[in-house]
């Protein structure tokens, strides 16, 4: 028998940094699938289609909510994302890991179809920490960014929820402790057999 693969869901508030840690654990980690979502909104500078997102139209997006292609979706800032149940299933069959940089809602929903799903939530270092990070990042307007500092609080709420929860104070330590437990969740399946 194949070995069994394992989702790990992170989540975090815009702006803490689950992104970019995400893909910098997926560099640093052999065999570990970054799941590519689907957004309507257009890309920000520096994003490549089918490495940071697939960009689609909202009646793209439309269609493949009405079609069952999506395992799951939702509606942030007025712009879709959702995760393409193929591109799951494919790397879930080829026993490739899947690592979710995804919202509270979404992690939710994987987690409820996919039980054995590992969570990790990503905090920023303190509400100021993360204004400044929105600030600086200068992709949003002030009315946006008080409108994700808004979100952000009601999602830092639901933090207790996840089985993990990462500080990202530092870069580095903050990659560090998430491969951490991708080694550990990997060798607890591995002792399980």
């Amino acid at each position: 028998m194949g070995k069994e693969s394992i989702l790990f869901i992170v989540s975090a508030p815009s702006g803490a940094g689950k992104t970019s840690l995400c893909k910098e654990v997926v560099k640093l980690t052999s065999d570990l699938h970054f799941s590519i979502s689907y957004t309507t909104r257009p890309p920000r500078q520096h994003e490549i289609r089918g490495i940071d997102y697939y960009f689609v139209s909202l009646e793209e997006f439309q269609k493949m909510i009405e079609s069952g292609q999506l395992l799951e979706w939702s509606e942030i800032y007025g712009n879709f994302y959702g995760t393409s149940k193929a591109s799951v299933e494919e790397n879930r069959s080829k026993g490739r890991d899947i690592i979710f940089d995804i919202d509270p809602v979404g992690a939710r929903s994987i987690k409820e179809i996919y039980r054995e799903s590992v969570t990790i939530f990503i905090l920023p270092p303190s509400p100021m920490e993360l204004e400044e990070r929105l600030i600086q990042r200068g992709t949003d307007n002030e009315v946006v960014i008080k409108k994700r500092l808004k979100k952000a609080r009601a999602e830092m709420e639901q933090a207790n929820w996840y089985q993990y929860r990462i500080v990202n104070d530092d870069f580095k330590s903050a990659v560090e402790q998430l491969k951490r437990i991708i080694t550990a969740e990997r060798l607890k399946r591995t002792e399980e057999i």
